[in-house]
């Protein structure tokens, strides 16, 4: 593979210099993002937990918010750091399991046509 051919490795990043270099940017930016999303939390939780402090240390109602808005946190810091990128391999697979189902008679969907 030659860097000008913009083929991909086997862990899914780009050879091309400058589609490695808009991935590493895209990565990048995901991770600042993801970063001003945990300070979002931080801080406005702490003014949620800090008004429940204030008014009387009564049911925890913060405690809604905080496991709510955890959840899309993890989720944001799953799609940042968890998820791979697809490879090669994994289409070369994907599309011989398509040809082995086709094969079989099953119905085969390909936008908005159904072919039998």
């Amino acid at each position: 593979m030659t860097e000008a051919s913009g083929a991909t490795t086997a862990t899914g990043y780009t050879t091309d210099t400058a589609n490695a270099r808009a991935a590493a940017v895209r990565r990048l930016s995901a991770r600042r993002d993801f970063m001003a999303h945990v300070v979002a939390f931080v801080v406005v939780n702490a003014g949620l937990v800090a008004i429940w402090l204030a008014t009387g240390h009564g049911y925890f109602w913060p405690a809604w918010v905080l496991g709510a808005w955890a959840i899309g946190l993890v989720l944001h810091a799953w799609d940042v750091y968890g998820r791979t990128p697809i490879t090669d391999e994994e289409i070369r697979q994907e599309m011989e399991r398509q040809a082995r189902r086709n094969d079989q008679g099953h119905v085969r969907f390909t936008g908005d046509k159904r072919d039998a």
